[in-house]
């Protein structure tokens, strides 16, 4: 009797170790075709890369719960559905029929302040959602709105009337210093070289900095750089 408790206990144990290996597998699977894919918000996705992320993810989960399953029944439709994901972005950028037919085109629901209620219906857009989004862009009254149209993706793009928008530099003939991109080149106490070549910088330039300022690499928290020089460094936290 207690053989076949340990026997069954061995098992069990077996099937746990697969089940989380085929879970650590799957899951850095998935984010390497997710990858592949490209790097998009959930809310920036076209059609076709929405409906892939969803097949992606409810597919891979299946070989996870039921180690029953062959490994390779979750991994092959997710390669043949990725594949299918690059063909059509290639095709959409040689066709652009085809990316109308899959993706639709911009759409125009608000112009020179007037609402384009055809459109909204089309859309099946409802007033308080187009509002919703109104709000988000900074914009709190339609009459200021010149255009306002709504992307393939489903978010919107607004253009305020000449008088509404604010004045930049050139319009008042004001000169105004270029610092470039400020980036993180280091993050807890490690150097980055993206960042670094953001900047225009190298590894060298920032030991200099942190030679003048008496500090190490270790010590940093945060330093941040810009490409004409300026820097602000944080310190760690001592307690830690």
């Amino acid at each position: 009797m207690n053989n076949v408790q340990n026997f069954a206990k061995l098992i069990r144990g077996d099937i746990m170790l697969i089940s989380i290996i085929r879970t650590i597998v799957l899951y850095a699977f998935v984010i390497f075709a997710i990858r592949i894919m490209g790097k998009r918000q959930i809310s920036d996705m076209q059609p076709s890369e929405l409906v892939a992320t969803l097949i992606i993810s409810n597919i891979a989960s299946l070989p996870m719960q039921n180690t029953s399953q062959p490994f390779f029944s979750g991994v092959i439709p997710v390669v043949i559905l990725v594949a299918l994901e690059i063909i059509t972005s290639a095709f959409m950028l040689k066709n652009s029929k085809f990316r109308r037919l899959v993706c639709g085109n911009p759409i125009v629901v608000i112009r020179d302040g007037v609402i384009l209620q055809n459109q909204m219906r089309r859309l099946r857009l409802s007033n308080e959602d187009l509002f919703t989004q109104l709000r988000q862009q900074d914009v709190f009254n339609i009459e200021d709105i010149q255009y306002c149209i709504v992307e393939t993706n489903g978010s919107i793009s607004v253009l305020k009337k000449p008088e509404k928008r604010q004045p930049t530099a050139e319009n008042l003939n004001i000169q105004i210093q270029d610092k470039k991109i400020q980036a993180v080149v280091i993050n807890d106490g490690e150097i980055l070289d993206n960042s670094l070549d953001l900047c225009q910088k190298d590894e060298n330039y920032i030991y200099k900095i942190l030679k003048k300022e008496n500090k190490k690499v270790s010590d940093i928290f945060i330093m941040t750089l810009d490409g004409i020089g300026n820097y602000n460094i944080i310190l760690k936290d001592k307690q830690n």
